[in-house]
Formats: C-alpha cells, structure tokens, sequence
C-alpha cells in the first residue's frame, strides 16, 4: 500500500512538472531566440526593465553629431560611460553631411561608430551599405516613438534608426520688438519698411535662402512639390509647376521689400548674431536654435507668415535618428548608446538643453513638453510640414535647387527659367545615377 502511494505521488509530481514545461513552451512558442550566439546580458535596462546586451570588452566609440547638440551629446557620453565603462570621442559633424563623409570613412575604418542624419538620407546610406538594422531594440523604439518617427527611420519595411526628434523650422521673434506676429508675407513687407536700417544692420525678416531646405515654403505652399505620390515617385518632379514659380516671385518679391541682401549674407552665423543682439526681428529656424538665443534675446515661435491669406506655409519636416555603422568594430556597444541616448529621460533632456521636439509618445503629457510654449510653437508649424522625401534619388536635388535659389535671389532671374534648369539637372542626375 505505502508503495502504491509513493508511485501515485511520484505520477501526480511528474504530470505537474509536465504540464508547466508546456504552458512555458506554449508562450514562449511565438519568438524564438538564439541565446547561443547572444551576448551577456544585465538586467533592469532601458525604460522597461527588458536585459540589455552588455558592451564589448574595451569598446570606445566614436560619436558624431551636430555642433548644436553638443550640450546634449555630451552629457548622454558622460552618463553613457559612468553606466557602462565605455570611452567615447565626440566630433562635431553637420547631420546633413554626415552619410557623404561615412561613405568615405567608413569603409576606410575612420568614419563614426554611432551618428546622426536627418531620415531623407536614410535610402542613399542603405544604398552604399553604411548602416545596420535596429534589431535589437526594434520592438522597443517601435512601441516608444510616434508612428511617423517609426516610418521616416525604416525602409522597405527594416528599421534602421534609433528615433532622436522629429523637427521642422518655425519663426522666432523678439518679444520686444514684435507685438503683433505677422500672418503674410505682405505683413512681413509691411513692417520692414518700418524697421530696416541697412546702415545699422537692423533687419525685418531673415531666413537661410540658398539652402532649400529652408526655402522649400517658397515651392510647396501654393502647389509645387518635390517628387509626387507622397515622394516616392522619382519620376514626377514638381519644382517647376505653376505653383512653385507663383511662390518663388513671392520670395523675390522679399529681396526688394524686406532683406535687400546677398543670400551668402544671410547665413547661419550672420542671422543667429543678429538676432541675438536684437538686430533682427524674426527669424526662421529649427528647435536647435533655442540654446543659441536662451538668456540673449526674449523671444518667442510662432507658425511661418503664408504666402497668401489662407494658404499656410508648408515647411519641410524630418526625422532626426541615431543610426548604426556597419562598420563599427563594436555593434552591441553602438546600439546599446543609440538606445541610451533615445529614453524617456534623455528625450526630455535633450529638448531642456536644446529645444529639440522628442519623438516618444510618452514625453507628450510630460509637463516639461505640455507646458513649453515653444515646443507648442514648433508644432503648430509642424501640424503645416511635409516629411523630406527619403528615397535616394532626393540626394539629387539639394544642389541644383540650391543653385537655382541663389540665381533667382540674387540676380533677379526668371523664376520658370531658372527651375526648368533645375529640374532638368535634377532628372539627368537620376538618370546617370540609374546606369552606373
């Protein structure tokens, strides 16, 4: 009898033991993972307490990124290092020239483990193979960061990017000068009759007019485009329509009324002094601008002045990422400091350091975001942008856009003239390009 009960007891312990190991299989079954291959891992990482990968062994990463990120940049390295052991360099790179250098320095084993570019040059950096796919944390950031930040960082259905800020430009201007913000570009002329002083270097209005991406306004906001079916179509170019010359007599119409200047003296550096010294009224800039005029200048944003009553101007909008060099001697490490650099809590830092408009759906409640008018400022334009085309033949339009923005400024060239030649180079661009 006692033997009878120790085999049923025996049977009841194993029928219980079997059935916990198949309910485990069952949940587990829908994701496998090779833990063969993974490497070590610590837990209680990140924003939602998943393991996290542990850095190589005597990894150090070069980093790029902005010079107007630096404050921020730096602060992420720092904690980065005290949290992980891992040494770090940072050079300032210009997120719009940063996949042209990596072509070159990445294969030749100097170019940045860890940067930063705008989404737009995401296709022609997968077209030279310069980056490798979020996978790690791709079911993170995907659940993190607003959808759009989420499309604008994949291509072709892969993500690739570490979602840093979503951004577009906006107008600041000082509180002490402007009571009234002005709603057209007639009421931009208007004032500046009342304000410009040449001789003192005292300017209405400045915004950088060589560069298209600043003055794509000027082209979209009464009908032109860059490329058609929401910018994937290379072969439907739509910078020299009806709509983009009618914008671009607006903009000329600007050189004679408010900024009778060169564009090659209406940079950067010339505009932000300006404005930090209350030379300048209103300027036309991103997010990344507010650490240059904080405790210069009072100032505020508002959305850009419309072309014509009615019609807001559409600027271009992008998604700035962190993405991972192919060529790193050290993945597990660069992707571990892309993710560190993407929480909740750098986010939020970034945008009290720099301005810059975080891309998590978490931080929207945050006070430090709900109740910053100038993130409001920002956004209210942002309700007006268009996503930058990403696709690679958009590499193919900055320079001959550019050119035809300076010809057209400053020389008072003929609008359709000047972007028929334009999009003619832009084609025979693409066209070479598709037979190499």
């Amino acid at each position: 009898m006692k033997a009878f009960k120790k085999a049923l007891l025996l049977l009841l312990a194993m029928i219980v033991v079997f059935t916990l190991a198949a309910c485990g299989s069952s949940e587990e079954s829908t994701e496998t993972t090779d833990t063969s291959a993974a490497p070590e891992a610590t837990a209680g990482a990140g924003d939602s307490g998943e393991a996290e990968a542990k850095p190589e062994e005597g990894a150090k990463l070069l980093v790029w990124e902005s010079r107007e990120e630096r404050p921020f940049v730096e602060e992420v390295l720092k904690q980065f290092k005290e949290k992980y052991q891992v040494d770090f360099e940072y050079a300032e790179m210009g997120a719009a020239d940063t996949v042209t250098k990596q072509t070159t320095d990445g294969p030749a084993g100097i170019g940045a483990d860890v940067f930063v570019f705008p989404h737009d040059n995401l296709g022609r950096a997968i077209a030279a193979n310069l980056v490798l796919p979020n996978d790690t944390y791709e079911k993170q950031t995907k659940e993190e960061h607003m959808a759009p930040a989420v499309s604008a960082t994949s291509y072709k259905g892969v993500l690739y990017g570490f979602p840093k800020a979503v951004e577009t430009y906006a107008l600041f201007y000082n509180t002490d000068i402007i009571k009234d913000v002005p709603k057209t570009y007639d009421d931009v002329k208007a004032f500046a009759k009342t304000f410009n002083n040449k001789a003192d270097n005292k300017y209405a209005f400045m915004w950088d007019i060589g560069n298209f991406y600043f003055s794509y306004p000027f082209f979209s906001s009464l009908g032109g485009y860059v490329f058609g079916a929401g910018g994937t179509d290379p072969a439907d170019i739509g910078l020299n329509n009806a709509g983009a010359v009618e914008g671009l007599k607006v903009m000329q119409s600007l050189k004679v009324e408010a900024l009778p200047l060169k564009s090659g003296d209406v940079n950067w550096d010339i505009k932000t002094d300006l404005f930090s010294k209350g030379k300048l009224a209103m300027n036309v800039d991103g997010p990344w601008a507010i650490s240059s005029f904080k405790g210069k200048v009072p100032f505020a944003v508002a959305k850009l002045p419309e072309l014509a009553a009615g019609k807001p101007s559409k600027s271009f909008s992008g998604v700035k990422a962190w993405y991972v060099s192919a060529f790193t001697k050290y993945p597990v490490a660069s992707k571990l400091f892309a993710r560190f650099s993407t929480t909740k809590e750098m986010a939020i830092k970034n945008n009290e350091v720099t301005g810059a408009l975080p891309s998590r759906i978490d931080t929207k409640e945050d006070p430090a975001i709900a109740n910053n008018p100038l993130v409001l400022g920002f956004l209210e334009q942002f309700d007006n942008s268009e996503p930058m085309p990403s696709i690679p033949e958009m590499g193919n339009v900055w320079g001959p856009a550019g050119a035809s923005l300076s010809t057209i400024w400053n020389d008072g060239k003929d609008a359709q003239a000047e972007l028929d030649n334009a999009v003619k180079q832009i084609k025979e661009a693409i066209a070479a390009a598709g037979t190499q």
